[in-house]
């Protein structure tokens, strides 16, 4: 059974940085696409950023380029976002999610992934 944890998140002041990290079990993490989604629970999950198979490419929301840079190390079967500059609209709830996507792409729209994490709370004070 794939599983996924996030950490990571806390409690950080506008203009800090937090790196989100996300590790993958039960499987392999080079057979997915992966990506970040943020929202409160219960609610409809916002893109945030994907990368795919390979980790040559990347996809980010428009409300963060710039400022988080998503990666991926197989080796450790774990995804990694780094966020910088945050800001209070940033904070949430952060998910990640496994897609079983070939080929190098990434995908933004949330029910295309199989597999999700029990997310991470992010919030930034002003």
């Amino acid at each position: 059974q794939v599983q996924l944890a996030e950490s990571g998140g806390g409690l950080v002041q506008a203009g800090d940085s937090l790196r989100l990290s996300c590790v993958v079990s039960g499987s392999t993490l080079s057979i997915y696409a992966m990506g970040w989604f943020r929202g409160l629970p219960e609610s409809e999950r916002d893109f945030v950023a994907a990368i795919g198979r390979t980790g040559r490419s990347t996809s980010y929301a428009d409300s963060v380029k710039g400022r988080f840079t998503i990666s991926r190390d197989d080796a450790k079967n774990t995804v990694y976002l780094q966020m910088n500059n945050l800001k209070p609209e940033d904070a949430a709830v952060y998910y990640c999610a496994a897609d079983r996507l070939s080929g190098d792409m990434t995908r933004i729209i949330s029910s295309a992934y199989h597999y999700w994490g029990q997310g991470t709370q992010v919030t930034v004070s002003s």
